[in-house]
């Protein structure tokens, strides 16, 4: 069995970003990148399946610039066995990226796509969707549980009122919720490895060329800043500040 792992490189959650003076985007220069936290925990899923004797290979594949190499090598060090780059320096909307994957998958011909529920850059969480939609393959979002018997998925989902277990035919498309596990961490000897794994660049002309680009970003503005606090001397004085805001 086949997995095929999308993977894609935002900002460090960790770091703070800034809008651009020209209001045009992320002021990215000089900040740390890394491998969408969601799309690690995929990565994970994958491996350990790999390691249980449940599938054979785990490819890893992102679409974007060729920086983007760096995510790969990060999932191969993690333990994918090789990375697919479809690169491209065109801003990706969500459908972009499926259509991409699809075509992707049309050459791999996976068992299973594992992906992130979202990028926590855009917070989308569309590409699983679309991906599946297209393909016309059975899906299951936000799994917290994920195991594969008798040649079917089967996936736990965490819902506002329990829990909902899903059984997929294959191939199908998951995508993955925070705790479905926990990312190893990448150890040197591993990431040293990594790097002699095999990578293939690809442009979108091979694989049926780049799709439109769909959705335009007009403007980007970061958040209005939050007023501060007002400490207030007793209960009374807090009903008399509400009923003055209309609140009561």
């Amino acid at each position: 069995m086949k997995i095929l792992v999308p993977v894609k490189r935002v900002v460090d959650p960790c770091v703070a970003v800034r809008v651009k003076p020209d209001a045009s985007g992320i002021d990215a220069s000089g900040v740390r990148m890394s491998m969408n936290p969601f799309d690690e925990i995929a990565v994970e899923a994958a491996v350990r399946f790999r390691e249980a004797g449940v599938a054979a290979e785990v490819v890893a594949v992102s679409c974007g610039v060729p920086a983007s190499q760096e995510v790969l090598r990060t999932a191969m060090a993690i333990g994918a066995d090789r990375g697919i780059l479809v690169e491209t320096a065109n801003e990706l909307s969500p459908l972009a990226v499926a259509k991409l994957l699809k075509a992707v998958c049309a050459e791999e011909k996976p068992d299973l796509v594992i992906c992130g529920k979202q990028a926590v850059d855009d917070d989308a969480n569309q590409t699983g969707q679309m991906l599946a939609a297209l393909l016309g393959w059975p899906q299951a979002t936000f799994a917290s549980a994920l195991d594969i018997v008798d040649g079917r998925v089967c996936v736990t989902r965490d819902l506002d009122d329990g829990r909902e277990a899903l059984r997929l035919p294959m191939p199908a498309v998951v995508t993955t919720e925070l705790g479905l596990n926990e990312p190893r961490y990448a150890t040197l000897p591993n990431i040293m490895k990594a790097r002699k794994k095999p990578l293939r660049v690809v442009a979108p002309g091979e694989l049926g060329g780049e799709p439109s680009v769909g959705v335009m970003t007009i403007e980007w503005a970061e958040p209005p800043v939050r007023r501060a606090g007002v400490r207030v001397e007793s209960v009374t004085d807090l009903v008399d500040r509400l009923r003055a805001a209309k609140v009561l």
